[in-house]
């Protein structure tokens, strides 16, 4: 099954059929990707008054309860909510599903201590392209990414000049392979989140802010996927929160 796309006067088209899952599946066990200091995720059968949700203990349904951290758990969508006084919801910030997507690899520099993704680095692999979503691939691409605990690691993270660039080039959707865009302890400043979404005071929010655009981390790019251009399918839950589980799939351009 076939769809095209438009994107500033040029049609493209993709195989709806041919779905390339960038998303990392949310598991109850030590092979949950972990971030921000927290266990991993609990799913188990609801237990009340004797009575298993669960067939192999005599239920006649799997009835679950899952308690997670959309942050920290997995692959996950949000909005300039993340970082206001004020509530935004993700589910109603992201009202359009399918975009025109980059796929860039980009191997962070040594700063000090830090490895960052800087402005000249994005430009580059961009080279004059300036798509509705960007999807970055950090490398190495290892395996480790899908089961990993950041915590206290100091992953590598997107510099402000680089947000800022992102933002100015028109990108409205920015996916990464880390726990966040921002270093992870940086006493609270959250500088490229601030300039990806133009938020220059969190308590009263201006009017210059992209309550349309999303930022999605920890995803996974297996090295099958190619740098280059694609289409986005970028789906939350519908979760009423700042944040959502996600699953991003790209579809080849034909």
């Amino acid at each position: 099954m076939r769809t095209e796309i438009t994107h500033k006067g040029k049609t493209y088209t993709a195989d709806l059929s041919q779905p390339l899952d960038i998303s990392l599946p949310l598991q109850a066990n030590d092979s949950n990707p972990i971030a921000w200091y927290i266990d991993k995720p609990v799913i188990e059968p609801v237990k009340a008054d004797g009575w298993v949700g669960k067939v192999s203990e005599g239920s006649t349904t799997n009835f679950n309860n899952i308690f997670f951290n959309p942050h920290g758990h997995g692959t996950h969508t949000e909005c300039l909510g993340h970082i206001t006084k004020n509530f935004y919801s993700v589910n109603k910030a992201l009202k359009q599903f399918f975009f025109l997507a980059e796929v860039i690899s980009v191997q962070p520099e040594v700063q000090g201590e830090d490895l960052v993704i800087t402005k000249v680095q994005i430009g580059g692999q961009l080279n004059g392209k300036t798509p509705e979503a960007l999807v970055i691939r950090t490398l190495p691409n290892t395996e480790e990414k899908k089961h990993k605990n950041y915590s206290h690691t100091n992953p590598p993270y997107l510099a402000e000049e680089a947000a800022v660039y992102i933002r100015e080039i028109g990108i409205v959707h920015l996916l990464i392979d880390l726990p966040s865009v921002d270093k992870e302890k940086d006493e609270g400043k959250l500088l490229a989140h601030k300039a990806f979404w133009n938020v220059k005071d969190v308590d009263n929010l201006n009017e210059e802010a992209r309550h349309n655009a999303t930022i999605t981390e920890l995803i996974y790019v297996d090295d099958a996927i190619k740098d280059g251009g694609y289409l986005l399918n970028l789906q939350i839950a519908s979760f009423e929160n700042d944040a959502s589980p996600s699953k991003p799939l790209l579809y080849k351009l034909l």
